[in-house]
């Protein structure tokens, strides 16, 4: 109680700084940093993250997925197969699928930008003062271990997406985190995308397309997205996905850690996989 009161002196009398973090690295399954800030700044990341939360949720478009409540990685899977449904016309016509993600996403978040799309929704200066303190508490980007973290990023990539269904005009678009895809019945239109996107993330939120992550392809062929490869009228395991899965089991070899996986590939065409390690 003594540290939570002393917290808020610092806050009230515009004291406060926020303090430094502890890194360390995991494989999930590609190398990521991650950022732990102190339990006192971690408290205060909770407070900000359940007050804004509500807010800017109401301003995100439907088919935004990550870390928002009542969404999540199922609810995207399942969007992304209604819309492949809907342009191929119930598998009748061909669905191309324009896919592409941010380089190095978290680490080349600009605080300019992001300052300056917190300051177009909040006016309360105190407010800014403290979410500035947060953002600035860690360079270059935004540190993956921090519960803001997630919202800012949602914040920042909330332009993109009204740029893509107001500007652009897309109807079929899914985002989750930085990977996004835009699904067609026309390859043309998706191809004329692609600069203006790119020369958005540039201009506008000062960021690069990952220049091996951006292609165009059929529903048919098999498209990668959110560790499974989604066809018309099914979806399979990414292989890289099963291997790590099977890695876990065979090292912690519980209950729970079995009975998540099986919830897990029940999303998806996975009926030998699940017999195989049941």
């Amino acid at each position: 109680m003594d540290n939570i009161l002393a917290l808020y002196q610092e806050l009230a009398s515009k004291t406060y700084e926020h303090g430094g973090y502890k890194s360390f690295h995991i494989f999930d399954p590609k190398p990521r940093h991650i950022h732990k800030a102190s339990v006192r700044d971690r408290l205060l990341h909770h407070a900000i993250y359940r007050k804004l939360y509500t807010f800017f949720d109401r301003t995100f478009i439907t088919d935004s997925f990550s870390c928002r409540k009542n969404r999540g990685t199922h609810k995207a899977l399942n969007g992304f197969k209604a819309f492949g449904q809907k342009v191929s016309r119930n598998n009748t016509k061909i669905c191309w699928v324009l896919k592409g993600d941010i380089r190095k996403f978290f680490q080349n978040i600009d605080h300019e930008v992001l300052m300056n799309t917190l300051s177009q929704h909040i006016p309360d200066k105190n407010i800014l003062w403290l979410l500035k303190k947060v953002i600035e508490s860690f360079s270059p980007g935004l540190p993956l271990g921090n519960l803001t973290s997630q919202l800012f990023v949602n914040i920042y990539m909330n332009e993109f997406d009204q740029f893509v269904k107001h500007k652009l005009k897309v109807k079929y678009y899914i985002r989750y985190a930085d990977d996004f895809v835009i699904l067609s019945e026309d390859k043309s239109e998706l191809h004329n995308l692609i600069p203006k996107i790119r020369d958005f993330f540039q201009d506008t939120l000062r960021l690069e397309l990952h220049p091996d992550k951006v292609f165009i392809k059929t529903l048919a062929s098999g498209v990668d997205f959110l560790g499974w490869v989604h066809f018309p009228d099914n979806r399979v395991l990414r292989t890289a996905t099963k291997r790590r899965m099977i890695k876990r089991i065979q090292d912690n070899l519980n209950p729970q850690t079995l009975n998540s996986y099986l919830g897990f590939l029940k999303h998806g065409n996975t009926y030998k996989l699940r017999k195989e390690i049941y």
